[in-house]
């Protein structure tokens, strides 16, 4: 950050300060809790002497909170991946199922917006594709915020729904599934990706959403397929048709950079003999409604009966258990 031409490259210089200022907040958080537990130990210390009532309520209360912060700091000095501290891209995309998936999907959805909340991440919905009775077809949200990326990135995988179902007459136990896709946002200058434009087909249409005033006459959603590699991408949260298609072409370089990293993970995997492929046989968590109550990440054997909690938005306990996993 010194050298006089620190300041030439905006991006670059950015994004070394974001890093700095990152590595710092650990740093100051480290020294921070090592004082406290050094203050208690010395607290201790003197209550062998003289076992002063008062002193010892005051270490009691301080051990809990101490062990929570320790907790929390353990989490995030592990988001040390290549691309743990950047924005994300999160995809929901029911699965075989019609209506009952289609809620589900929904109800992830709403799942995933309080958890950005209680995170005071900023997002916005590139796309929304409503169900035809109910819930979603599927959506696409791009969430801001530092680890955004490293804490979304463990929710990546298919989710089960088990429950009594609200649209059976018959009250009977259905089984539902959707995916979850995550993707960091790279920033478009690292991405070495040429894209062809004979190989991209290009429609416009109508954007979908609320009506009456904010309703949409023009055709300025835009969906761009990659022919090649049969990727799709659409973006309609924007005003003008420029702007969803530049904002479609962004998440379209990202995908297919993220296929170029999979294909050489995958080719590293056979190597190592790994095959985690995800399907919808094989979910990363559960959430049971009936005949009891459970959620359970298949991954770390982390379970709670509150499901209710977890669909609010309260998922950090499988985030957390899952990158100490990792």
């Amino acid at each position: 950050m010194d050298e006089a031409d620190f300041w030439k490259d905006k991006t670059k210089s950015e994004k070394v300060i974001s890093e700095f200022n990152s590595l710092k907040k650990v740093l100051s958080d480290t020294l921070l809790l090592k004082d406290r537990i050094n203050n208690n130990v010395e607290i201790i210390s003197d209550l062998k002497e003289d076992d002063d009532i008062e002193f010892h309520n005051l270490v009691e209360s301080e051990l809990e909170d101490i062990s929570n912060t320790l907790d929390n700091l353990e989490v995030e000095v592990l988001l040390d991946g290549e691309y743990d501290a950047l924005d994300a891209v999160l995809e929901i995309h029911p699965g075989a199922g019609g209506t009952e998936s289609c809620d589900w999907a929904n109800m992830l959805y709403r799942m995933y917006l309080r958890w950005f909340e209680r995170h005071n991440y900023k997002y916005e919905i590139i796309d929304e594709q409503p169900g035809l009775t109910a819930g979603i077809k599927s959506v696409t949200i791009m969430v801001h915020g530092l680890y955004a990326y490293g804490y979304l990135k463990n929710e990546k995988g298919v989710h089960r729904l088990v429950r009594i179902s609200p649209f059976d007459s018959n009250k009977r136990r259905h089984t539902s599934f959707a995916s979850i896709d995550i993707m960091p946002v790279l920033d478009n200058s690292e991405i070495d990706i040429e894209i062809n434009p004979s190989d991209l087909k290009i429609d416009v249409y109508h954007s979908s959403g609320a009506g009456g005033q904010s309703v949409n006459t023009t055709d300025s959603a835009v969906r761009i397929t990659h022919l090649p590699t049969k990727t799709v991408v659409t973006c309609q949260n924007e005003r003008s048709q420029l702007q969803n298609k530049e904002k479609a072409m962004e998440i379209l370089k990202n995908k297919l950079y993220q296929i170029e990293l999979e294909k050489r993970n995958e080719e590293l995997n056979k190597i190592q003999g790994n095959k985690g492929e995800i399907n919808f046989g094989s979910q990363i968590r559960s959430y049971i409604m009936h005949p009891y109550s459970l959620v359970k990440d298949h991954r770390t054997k982390t379970e709670t009966s509150n499901v209710e909690k977890v669909l609010d938005g309260d998922i950090d306990m499988f985030i957390n258990a899952n990158l100490k996993n990792r």
